[in-house]
């Protein structure tokens, strides 16, 4: 986005004012930046913006709505690596009116526009999100090592075991279900064992674990 587009350069001063704790500031500028934008595509910016400081599940879904018609009307490449971000917002707002059916349809939709999503913290923070919306709405089905793993990991987080959950909770936060996904979950766990870096009796949890997660 350019940064001296007025409706940017608003959106950015509001992100400022949020991190410095100034919520009633920074809807207020939001608020300048939807009434500044001149295209869909400043009016895309500013929806998103707005929606996160909306005061009812309601008026958020509203906003993130309007935020997702404004890109479809843009329909080209700058709106491209949004989509992820716009049906996640989409199905989180539906989940906190309970409405379990549309929100997993846009986290599904969300998982589909995730390799729109460039590479890094951002792109992780997606996944996880997600991740976790997709298992609070039903989907998907749980693995048969989810309960070895979440006993497994909790131990690793009393122990404080950083190098070990360094490698296994990206992974395992980001898993959408996919055989990829468990590939990659296996390939993380395949490294701890192979390091021998836990206690005999984590070590053997871990490969239950493994097992498990490879015969599904």
């Amino acid at each position: 986005m350019d940064p001296a587009n007025p409706v940017v350069r608003l959106c950015s001063e509001g992100m400022r004012a949020e991190a410095e704790g100034r919520p009633a500031d920074a809807r207020d500028l939001f608020q300048q930046a939807w009434e500044t934008a001149t295209d869909d595509y400043e009016a895309c910016v500013a929806a998103h913006y707005l929606a996160r400081h909306q005061p009812t599940p309601e008026d958020a879904l509203h906003w993130n709505r309007e935020c997702l018609a404004r890109a479809d009307r843009v329909g080209d490449e700058r709106v491209r690596g949004f989509y992820t971000s716009l049906h996640l917002n989409l199905a989180t707002a539906y989940r906190d009116l309970d409405r379990l059916e549309e929100a997993r349809a846009h986290f599904e939709r969300a998982a589909a526009c995730l390799d729109d999503v460039p590479a890094g913290q951002y792109g992780d923070w997606n996944r996880f999100a997600i991740a976790e919306g997709l298992r609070s709405t039903g989907g998907p089905a749980r693995r048969p090592a989810d309960d070895l793993l979440a006993d497994l990991l909790s131990r690793l987080c009393a122990r404080r075991d950083l190098k070990a959950l360094g490698l296994i909770l990206p992974a395992y936060l980001g898993d959408l279900g996919t055989d990829d996904d468990r590939v990659r979950l296996a390939t993380a766990l395949h490294m701890v064992h192979a390091a021998r870096w836990l206690p005999e009796e984590d070590q053997t949890a871990l490969g239950r674990a493994i097992t498990t997660l490879n015969a599904a």
